[in-house]
């Protein structure tokens, strides 16, 4: 047994040292420290005090991980308006970035998600995330909103042949209730939401809106 540096460890967890630090001086694993301190009961302020340490350092951390994520996103979203000098000369760019400001979402969870019921604005979306953002495709996801009165297979295959996408990258479909003597339209297909969770791809198409309103002098 090593002697010394139990005597040593027990003197540190009497004076209220937290079992980290502990073990940053004696170098043993923490299932022998355990063992070792296991008899050892700390008093009320010992306890108070070790409790505030850590609140201290989880704040200190969670504050680095905020300032780090808003300097990447500042950085994402500077590189993104920069881009549009010469994005702005492709059409399929453009459209689509005008659509999503129109139509997609903006919500602060960071998800990019375009949702529309006409199969020819989510053709041109689809082709636009896949060659303008160039999302890979095991990231595209589909949730699909539908009436009772909808045959839920065939909508999904319907929208499954429209976006190129499996239905195994589908969510479960959203079926809203149809009222008493509502009837059936089979010209409506429901209501197809393109969602891609990626953060970076978020604050890339910001950066775009930006950079376009810039271009064309619209204030922020």
């Amino acid at each position: 047994m090593k002697y010394r540096e139990k005597v040593l460890a027990l003197k540190l967890r009497k004076n209220g040292i937290s079992y980290s630090k502990i073990l940053e001086r004696i170098k043993v694993s923490k299932s022998t420290l355990s063992i070792w301190l296991r008899d050892i009961e700390l008093t009320s302020e010992q306890k108070k005090q070790l409790i505030n340490k850590m609140d201290r350092v989880r704040y200190e951390v969670a504050k680095r991980k905020v300032t780090a994520r808003k300097k990447r996103t500042e950085e994402i979203i500077r590189n993104a308006k920069r881009e549009v000098a010469f994005l702005k000369k492709d059409p399929l760019f453009l459209i689509g970035l005008a659509l999503y400001w129109a139509e997609g979402a903006k919500n602060p969870v960071e998800s990019v998600k375009f949702a529309n019921s006409d199969e020819k604005m989510i053709l041109l979306m689809m082709k636009w995330f896949r060659k303008v953002c160039k999302v890979p495709e095991k990231k595209i996801k589909i949730h699909i909103h539908m009436h009772t009165l909808h045959i839920r297979k065939d909508i999904i295959n319907y929208w499954s042949e429209v976006t190129k996408v499996a239905p195994t990258q589908f969510y479960r479909p959203y079926i809203k209730p149809t009222s008493l003597g509502q009837r059936r339209n089979i010209l409506y297909n429901g209501t197809c939401s393109i969602i891609i969770h990626d953060k970076n791809l978020f604050r890339r198409i910001l950066g775009w809106k930006l950079g376009l309103q810039k271009h064309f002098n619209i204030p922020s």
